[in-house]
């Protein structure tokens, strides 16, 4: 299993290096980002497991880039680091849907067992879309199954209830390939034939009564990847 990216928005350069190095020795995979532009950008990609996001940041400010995280990617973790400690900052970010929150100062045992605690509580957290009307049917992730209009079942596979259910947590946005085997199938994507993945959103397709030649229901973004409409 390949180990956990965690995402550093920091914008303090021996901060953020000695985090790296330190979720490094940890068996952590590491991504850095020192701006909120470029912050936002690789958050935004969601290819990581968890994001540790400084609040104040030149460019675009930490609760700013956690308020469209959370828009895009509702379940995915994050642990706020402040340097004030201020009651005031943690519980804004808390209410916009922050995990936790380390202050700063904060000893690297801290801050890695913060990351642990959050993951294993939340390694892939419940979505609020369990149940999803469309057009000709009712999509109940929960039942593992699509009901249809004219009273027609379809039961769903278990992978296809988390990959539909990651397209619809993230609809409205086009999703890789490489995406979908990171997250659902939790695969490294280097070297990884994606047509298992093209071979299930077909399959769902089917299920969903999309066409095939003309999908409405689970769009093909060229050069992109899927995209639930």
């Amino acid at each position: 299993m390949p180990s956990r990216q965690v995402l550093v928005i920091e914008d303090d350069a021996p901060i953020r290096q000695g985090i790296v190095d330190a979720l490094t020795f940890h068996g952590f995979t590491a991504a850095q980002a020192a701006d909120g532009h470029a912050g936002l950008e690789a958050a935004r990609e969601g290819r990581c497991d968890l994001i540790l996001l400084d609040l104040i940041l030149p460019g675009i400010l930490g609760l700013d880039i956690l308020k469209e995280v959370r828009q895009i990617h509702p379940t995915l973790p994050v642990i706020i680091l402040t340097a004030k400690g201020e009651e005031q900052d943690r519980v804004a970010g808390l209410r916009l849907g922050a995990d936790d929150y380390v202050v700063k100062p904060f000893s690297i045992k801290e801050l890695i067992a913060r990351i642990e605690a959050v993951l294993r509580r939340s390694p892939e957290r419940p979505s609020d879309i369990n149940r999803v009307s469309i057009k000709n049917a009712t999509i109940d992730l929960g039942r593992s199954e699509l009901r249809f209009s004219d009273g027609v079942r379809c039961e769903l596979s278990e992978r296809e209830v988390e990959l539909l259910g990651y397209l619809l947590r993230n609809r409205g946005r086009a999703i890789s390939r490489e995406e979908i085997l990171s997250r659902i199938w939790r695969l490294e994507p280097r070297g990884v034939d994606t047509r298992t993945i093209d071979m299930h959103v077909a399959r769902l397709r089917e299920k969903l009564r999309d066409n095939a030649t003309d999908p409405r229901i689970i769009l093909t973004v060229r050069g992109k990847g899927y995209m639930f409409a």
